[in-house]
């Protein structure tokens, strides 16, 4: 009988993917990456949080959910919302312990960020062993305070690429 596949949980810094990405001359398909999820990582669950509410950004919300991630946003002050970045860093640790201390049904945790707000959470997955990757949307903008992982821990997104680029479709295709 086959071992039952281990699921995993992404977290995933949409502002940090995006802007990481664009800033390297390129743009994340959002299916494919949820697809690479899925069979490199064995994903069952993919947050991807987001730092407001814009009707403007319906389309984007709207390619997030049918490319099957789970959409979560970042709480402001209305009047502050304008203002504001995505800051969702201790939304995505806070969901990251919330999942271990209810002990959620999950193997390993990845992330998808280059902010070096997550060294604190992600030295304790490793210690526990709850830790599968960080993803680096950028090589340029990988925090420093990850330089001592092993490349067990970490990878670019720049080098599966090939995989879950954008490219716009032609007309009639």
């Amino acid at each position: 009988m086959d071992k039952p596949r281990e699921s995993n949980i992404a977290f995933i810094d949409g502002q940090n993917l995006h802007l990481g990405t664009i800033q390297d001359g390129w743009k994340v398909d959002l299916k494919k990456l949820r697809i690479y999820l899925k069979d490199k990582y064995q994903i069952t669950e993919a947050y991807y949080f987001l730092g407001y509410v814009s009707e403007i950004e319906q389309d984007l919300y709207d390619n997030l959910q049918e490319s099957g991630f789970i959409v979560l946003f970042k709480e402001h002050n209305p009047a502050l919302k304008s203002a504001k970045k995505g800051n969702v860093d201790t939304d995505i640790v806070f969901e990251i312990m919330k999942n271990l201390i209810d002990n959620k049904d999950f193997h390993k945790i990845v992330i998808i960020s280059g902010d070096g707000d997550y060294k604190k959470v992600v030295d304790y997955l490793i210690k526990k062993d709850r830790f599968e990757k960080i993803l680096f949307p950028n090589r340029d903008f990988a925090s420093s305070l990850y330089k001592h992982f092993g490349a067990e821990f970490f990878d670019y997104l720049y080098n599966v690429k090939t995989y879950i680029e954008w490219h716009k479709k032609e007309k009639g295709s």
